[in-house]
């Protein structure tokens, strides 16, 4: 591996840990305490602002139960059987799919929440920095914000600044449902931008 290969590899490590500690629904406090490291060090680490030395992504990748090459997006792709449907999976298991592969700014993911037969308990809810944007794309999610709780279907947006408590589960019994979220690690919003019409 090249240096310019190790460069690339830490230039989307960040990312992926987030991604790998969200999977999971822990918090930065969650894992800086498991790993014996302080809240803020690890958030510089998932915001690209500190590389993570060697015995720091050997303590995450056990916290987090995946591998290094997994951490560092070199493990071999998976290959999905045509026409087979998704095995059934706990209610707070959840695929991720990351959209931008860059450290800082607005990153995206597209989020797959599994099926379930039974009606899930009020989701867990987590705070941090950072701002947030979900739509969903099909089915109906449920989203604890604060006090509130918002049932969102297919075409329907919420916004939100991530330091309030928040949290989502499948809303509907019986298939899964799919979301996208965008997210400004330091509060970054989006800027709409409204076409002027014409007469």
């Amino acid at each position: 591996m090249t240096d310019d290969d190790i460069a690339g590899v830490l230039a989307t490590m960040g990312p992926r840990l987030r991604v790998s500690r969200e999977r999971r629904g822990d918090t930065l406090t969650d894992v800086s305490r498991a790993i014996g490291i302080s809240p803020s060090t690890l958030s510089r680490v998932e915001n690209g602002r500190r590389k993570p030395n060697l015995e720091l992504l050997l303590h995450l990748a056990k916290a987090y139960g995946v591998s290094l090459d997994e951490l560092a997006g070199t493990a071999p792709a998976t290959v999905e059987k045509p026409h087979s449907p998704p095995p059934r999976r706990p209610v707070d298991d959840k695929a991720v799919l990351p959209l931008t592969h860059y450290v800082g700014g607005v990153h995206a993911h597209k989020h797959v929440l599994p099926a379930t037969d039974d009606q899930p308990p009020r989701p867990r809810q987590v705070s941090h920095e950072g701002y947030e944007w979900l739509c969903v794309l099909s089915g109906r999610l449920w989203l604890a914000l604060g006090e509130h709780d918002l049932v969102l279907t297919a075409g329907e947006v919420a916004e939100f600044d991530t330091r309030t408590p928040h949290g989502v589960a499948n809303a509907g019994l019986g298939g899964p449902v799919e979301y996208l979220i965008m997210f400004g690690p330091q509060g970054e919003r989006l800027r709409h931008r409204i076409q002027p019409t014409t007469n």
